[in-house]
């Protein structure tokens, strides 16, 4: 594997908590910092980023194993699995991330990978906590207060970005990055 330089931070969360919801606030939140911000997305599913009708569709369903489009503004390379393959790792997906021209990996969903996350909460879920049982998690943004947090876990409001996305420049990039000494500050 090659090394990996940008520091990463997940997001875990039972579904409907609003990983999406809240990584699509956060990002332009980083990048007005001059931050760039790679993502990794876990799907549970048969997914399809390409269309039928589409060259790209059409030339990956012929046969192609790994079909690469590109034009001016953006590359995206789809690769086709052996039906049998196990699931990819983050790890996996990480090697495919041009590191140097990331400064932080957003990660969503890969809940078990022994990653820093911050668990995402919402009470009305029901749903029980995983911070208790994974050490990795890091802080908790909720949308309420969670009296079962009696560690030093740092919590978050689940509804203010602002607030998470500082969190992560003070405890993710402070603390595994050079962007320590360019004085890195959310307004």
């Amino acid at each position: 594997m090659s090394k990996i330089s940008a520091p990463i931070v997940g997001f875990c969360a039972w579904s409907g908590t609003g990983k999406t919801t809240l990584l699509a606030q956060l990002i332009p939140i980083l990048v007005a910092q001059g931050l760039r911000i790679a993502v990794v997305k876990h799907a549970h599913h048969d997914f399809d980023i390409d269309h039928p009708g589409k060259d790209s569709f059409e030339l990956r369903k012929a046969g192609a194993s790994q079909m690469l489009i590109t034009s001016r503004k953006r590359m995206a390379v789809i690769t086709e699995f052996e039906q049998h393959r196990a699931e990819p790792s983050l790890y996996d997906a990480l090697e495919r991330i041009n590191m140097q021209e990331s400064d932080l990996v957003l990660v969503e969903g890969f809940k078990h990978e022994p990653i820093k996350k911050i668990e995402l909460h919402r009470a009305e879920l029901k749903k029980p906590l995983m911070f208790p049982d994974d050490p990795n998690i890091i802080a908790i943004a909720s949308d309420q207060a969670i009296i079962e947090n009696r560690s030093t876990l740092p919590q978050l409001n689940l509804n203010k970005p602002q607030q998470i996305a500082q969190f992560i420049v003070d405890n993710i990039l402070a603390t595994e990055s050079s962007l320590t000494s360019s004085g890195v500050c959310l307004p």
